[in-house]
């Protein structure tokens, strides 16, 4: 059946400058409207480096709801586990600057409740011959729950990542239960009450070393956007892998991709996370780090999604 990718669905709404970007002032621009969400860009990204997830969501009963299942279906996911409800997307509203960085967000959460009934219904159908589970941390709580008692049921591996830390870190005791959890700098600091934003991935390497360990999580990694990626494990084993360098367009969906890229490689190697050695660790960032540096050179986090191809074609540079 594959990995089973469960989380929200948004909008995107998307606005960039056409000249020099004044914060604070009026910009002429243009805008778009895409399908997002970070779960539902993981699903897509997933099976575009030839993975067949199964997406466990919500969109809205309407023609864009249908439009967010077609979109997944034409791209290999099986979306039988999407239900159609009332407000079951959520709108993420963004500006850009001339450099292709969000300058300021906003975003509505959809209502995911239902999803506490999906699973109650269909649970076992959906884990019992999974590979393994990928789950949005910042969901419902008890939509948590259900997902990590499924996981011990039937023995799955759980990798976790966030779109909203602020929700997520009310969840921090699951991270023990979660055998990878995939964050950002600056969400890692909110996640244990500390300002990152200022450290070199050398620094950063050693603080998440030390965090880690404290909090008994089994395995972290967190993104630095140019500067690469760290990771840490639990048994105090860290890495730090360097960034590829590309001309950055638009950094939306880089995060999106990274965990796509990395749980790609991290079921190929068909180990289990407490398996991993230091090496392999680090090859799944590298996976995780080039799957994202081809998304920031196009525009778009859903058209920008790297194929296979396209990842192994830059870890080969």
């Amino acid at each position: 059946m594959g990995i089973v990718v469960i989380g929200a669905v948004f909008v995107d709404i998307k606005g960039y400058p056409l000249s020099t970007y004044i914060p604070g002032g009026r910009n002429a621009g243009r805008m778009e409207q895409v399908h997002g969400g970070v779960s539902r860009n993981v699903a897509e990204d997933i099976a575009n480096v030839e993975l067949r997830p199964t997406f466990v969501s919500l969109v809205d009963d309407s023609g864009m709801g249908q439009d967010v299942i077609d979109k997944l279906e034409n791209h290999k996911v099986n979306t039988r586990f999407i239900k159609k409800v009332p407000d079951g997307m959520g709108t993420w509203l963004a500006i850009f600057d001339n450099r292709g960085d969000v300058t300021a967000a906003i975003s509505k959460r959809p209502d995911t409740t239902p999803l506490i009934g999906l699973l109650a219904e269909q649970g076992d159908e959906i884990f019992a011959d999974c590979d393994s589970i990928a789950l949005e941390l910042d969901l419902e709580k008890e939509t948590v729950k259900q997902t990590l008692k499924y996981a011990k049921k039937y023995g799955k591996k759980v990798y976790a990542a966030v779109s909203n830390m602020s929700i997520a870190m009310e969840r921090r005791d699951f991270l023990q239960q979660i055998d990878c959890f995939v964050c950002n700098q600056q969400e890692a600091g909110l996640l244990f009450s500390d300002n990152y934003d200022h450290l070199e991935p050398e620094e950063m390497c050693r603080v998440l070393a030390g965090n880690v360990h404290s909090a008994n999580i089994p395995c972290m990694v967190v993104t630095m956007g140019s500067k690469g990626a760290v990771f840490a494990r639990a048994n105090g084993e860290c890495g730090i892998v360097p960034a590829k360098k590309v001309d950055v367009i638009d950094t939306t969906g880089a995060g999106d991709a990274f965990w796509g890229g990395f749980l790609h490689r991290m079921l190929a190697l068909g180990k289990a996370p407490e398996a991993l050695t230091v090496d392999d660790a680090a090859d799944c960032a590298r996976w995780g780090n080039a799957t994202a540096a081809v998304c920031v050179t196009r525009r778009g986090a859903i058209p920008a999604m790297p194929s296979l191809a396209e990842a192994e074609a830059l870890l080969a540079e």
